[in-house]
């Protein structure tokens, strides 16, 4: 059975120096520790700089003795990390899990993964061979991939945010949310409207 106990005790560690852990977990629907969301800040003087990867979070019902499932949402470009599915490849998701490592470590783990891939264990093979073969053609796709799916478009969130005052929502609001959902206006009204 889950130790709800710890779980909760580690949200609350994880999320104490996020500026300067740049890892945060939240529950991803409001009540069910089970099901949870997890973010890492693209590590400094990489390719993955400056994004927000966003990574869902299972915990299985015997935790921490098994160690939880989790996948990239954010795509990502990594030899280590599926690129069409945000699978990852990490030794302690896996086997060497430890009832001691906590979910905060997994996801610092994680962040260090994107600063010291291992290509030669894996996950997507495509990646790992550019990244061995052609190494500035990968930084440049993993930079790419970055900008384009992990990095909050600046560039009309205005736009946006006018839109969903326009239909009665507060302006901090607003902007607060098409922030957390990366801009997707969509995602903002449907979170918005459930309250």
């Amino acid at each position: 059975m889950l130790d709800t106990t710890r779980v909760q005790k580690e949200l609350v560690e994880c999320n104490r120096d996020t500026a300067i852990s740049g890892v945060s977990i939240d529950l991803h629907d409001g009540a069910n520790l089970t099901h949870l969301c997890g973010s890492i800040s693209g590590p400094l003087g990489t390719p993955y700089e400056g994004g927000t990867f966003i990574i869902d979070i299972q915990l299985p019902s015997d935790y921490p003795f098994e160690p939880p499932k989790m996948q990239f949402i954010t795509r990502v470009w990594h030899p280590n990390i599926s690129s069409q599915n945000g699978a990852i490849c990490l030794d302690i998701l896996k086997d060497q899990w430890s009832p001691a490592l906590t979910l905060k470590t997994a996801l610092l783990s994680l962040q260090a993964l994107l600063s010291a891939p291992a290509p030669d264990d894996p996950q997507d093979a495509v990646v790992a061979q550019q990244y061995l073969r052609d190494y500035q053609k990968f930084v440049g796709t993993a930079r790419h991939w970055t900008d384009t799916f992990a990095k909050i478009a600046t560039v009309g969130i205005d736009e946006k945010v006018s839109k969903l005052v326009e239909m009665g929502f507060p302006e901090e609001l607003a902007r607060s949310v098409l922030e957390a959902v990366k801009g997707d206006e969509n995602a903002a009204l449907e979170k918005l409207c459930s309250g």
